[in-house]
């Protein structure tokens, strides 16, 4: 059972809108294409009065040229700054009047500029967001005063080394691949990159055609839609017609072709492990198997990691399981936090969890309990309309099918423990690494846990 596809469609002359999915009472989910390329996605949610509004972009971290990294994410902060029409403080002060919040999340394959407002505030959040999106100045003053807020959130990043490990196993597992590079930069890229550099990224890629418009709650598509289009009118960008820019290509998980034990000295109390291997692209039907696969291995309390490293031996307080999956890509880690002293017995406990999940596989309670996990996660997680306002977008630039919540439980039911056992012992046959952030030696061997 698959979800609805959503083809990109050619450029008309009016918005191409089609329905996507009517469930009942009120909830519709409907989708234009813009004479400019633009898309629009809405989910009706008539018993809100809030709506969730945002514009995504699809370019992230990976699509930076040499020399350019970190654009993206300096690009976020600028566009925060100002525009032709408002300043950095016209900007934050319109959602602070109306009780409404505003952010944005740069990604390693895209970045969402988002707000949530009451609905009678829906037009002023599109004229907002998409007036940052639209016609940002990128001052040269603004540029050098971001740059050094970016370098002090860089510092607070690496201050914390569970994110450290996190990054840095990203890095080791996903080898040269553009997804392994941190999605800021470095201090020393950041430093590197100019005001040029920048604007070049953004007159490149913040176009029309490249832009996905979502909103979730109580709202009416086709005034969204009016009103999204008038926005880019008003920028200027309206009324050229294109095509909407294909969607990023797919392809098989790609990563190191060895495993790779990785050290990071640092005078902390605790060892942070990550120990894992390449997992699944966004778009592999194997997806929802990783999930129940995680959920069984250590998405929970009741999860085996939990249980054996924590409940049982009490070698650690955090202790879980996690994957990542993008276009032609993606990985699978378990993550614990323990003494320096018992790294090396808490790694290869991890281990021997996964060894075991693929070799003995699982019983019908722990599959029930774990989809139960995730279909419980998922039901609750649709209450909000920010949730459904992001599943929009990612439907559109990294699926290219929408999945209503009937489709995606039946997904997650259809799952079978011999699928889960296949796909971990898939997992423990790859090139695995281990990154290890602590008071160890640059030497320490953590090679018994390497493929």
């Amino acid at each position: 059972m698959r979800g609805i596809p959503l083809p990109l469609g050619p450029a008309t002359d009016g918005p191409r809108t089609t329905t996507v999915e009517d469930s009942g009472g009120g909830a519709v989910v409907r989708r234009s294409v813009l004479p400019s390329g633009a898309r629009v996605l809405t989910e009706a949610m008539p018993g809100q009065r809030s709506v969730s509004f945002g514009c995504w972009v699809g370019v992230g971290s990976r699509d930076e040229t040499q020399g350019h990294h970190g654009s993206t994410h300096f690009l976020e902060h600028l566009l925060f700054k100002g525009t032709r029409r408002r300043s950095a403080m016209d900007i934050a002060a319109a959602f602070d009047a109306v009780g409404g919040e505003a952010n944005a999340a740069t990604g390693k394959e895209h970045t969402t500029y988002y707000a949530r407002v009451l609905d009678e505030d829906l037009p002023m959040a599109i004229d907002v967001v998409t007036d940052m999106v639209m016609s940002a100045v990128l001052d040269e003053d603004d540029f050098s005063s971001e740059r050094e807020v970016i370098l002090e959130e860089l510092a607070m990043n690496d201050d914390d080394p569970s994110d450290v490990a996190h990054e840095r196993f990203a890095e080791v597992v996903l080898g040269e691949h553009p997804l392994g590079r941190p999605i800021g930069g470095t201090p020393e890229t950041i430093r590197a990159v100019g005001r040029d550099d920048v604007w070049a990224h953004y007159r490149q890629n913040y176009e029309p055609r490249h832009l996905v418009f979502t909103a979730a709650g109580h709202l009416d598509h086709e005034a969204v839609c009016a009103a999204v289009q008038a926005e880019l009118e008003r920028a200027g960008a309206g009324l050229p017609p294109a095509a909407p820019a294909a969607r990023r290509g797919g392809g098989t998980v790609s990563g190191a072709q060895r495993g790779r034990s990785l050290v990071v000295s640092r005078p902390t109390e605790q060892a942070h492990l990550v120990l894992g291997c390449t997992g699944v692209t966004a778009t592999d039907e194997r997806r929802f198997e990783l999930s129940v696969l995680n959920a069984v291995l250590g998405g929970g309390m009741s999860s085996r990691l939990f249980q054996e490293v924590r409940e049982k031996r009490g070698l650690a307080y955090s202790v879980y399981s996690f994957n990542a999956n993008y276009s032609d890509s993606g990985y699978v880690g378990l993550y614990a936090g323990c003494s320096p002293a018992k790294a090396d017995q808490v790694a290869r406990l991890m281990l021997d969890e996964l060894v075991r999940l693929a070799e003995d596989g699982l019983d019908e309670e722990e599959l029930r309990r774990g989809i139960g996990q995730l279909a419980g996660g998922l039901v609750l997680g649709l209450e909000d309309s920010g949730s459904r306002m992001s599943r929009l977008g990612k439907a559109e630039l990294v699926h290219g099918e929408f999945t209503g919540l009937d489709t995606a439980l039946a997904r997650l039911r259809a799952v079978s423990a011999e699928q889960v056992r296949d796909l971990a012992a898939e997992l423990v046959d790859r090139p695995r690494s281990v990154v290890a952030v602590g008071p160890f030696e640059e030497d320490h061997d953590f090679s018994g846990v390497l493929s």
